[in-house]
């Protein structure tokens, strides 16, 4: 099948199929005598694999490495439970600094008065100098 039809039997775009074959996450597909790429049932899977890791949050590294136990009949299941449980640590430490940092913007809210004065409790904490919380919301993303 083409790009189009691969895209649509995947749910994979094909500007995210062609990203993908770029950075060697699946292999480069088979090229017809006029250059049109052809895609097999077997790459369309893999393609669809790729689609469900993403939707639950896997990096492209990580799901390079699933996607290589995937492949290998010798693996050993504790292999990817391992690496889905790391996983889940990591989101839990995202989960924990994402509500610390909703806590502390709700505590600022709660300060704030809302009303048509210019104080404002939330600007002056963004501007303190050497304010440098631990939850900082660029460490999450």
């Amino acid at each position: 099948m083409n790009i189009g039809q691969a895209a649509d039997a995947s749910g994979v775009s094909a500007k995210m199929i062609r990203y993908y074959e770029s950075i060697g996450l699946i292999a480069a597909a088979h090229r017809t005598d006029s250059g049109y790429r052809q895609y097999s049932d077997n790459e369309v899977q893999a393609l669809r694999f790729i689609k469900r890791a993403r939707d639950l949050g896997f990096s492209i590294e990580r799901i390079k490495t699933l996607l290589g136990l995937w492949g290998d009949r010798g693996r050993k299941s504790a292999d990817v439970k391992k690496l889905a449980r790391q996983y889940i640590a990591e989101l839990d430490q995202d989960i924990e600094k994402l509500q610390s940092i909703r806590n502390e913007l709700e505590h600022l809210v709660h300060g704030c008065q809302g009303n048509n004065r210019p104080e404002c409790p939330i600007l002056d904490d963004l501007a303190r100098p050497g304010c440098h919380h631990e939850t900082d919301a660029a460490q999450v993303m």
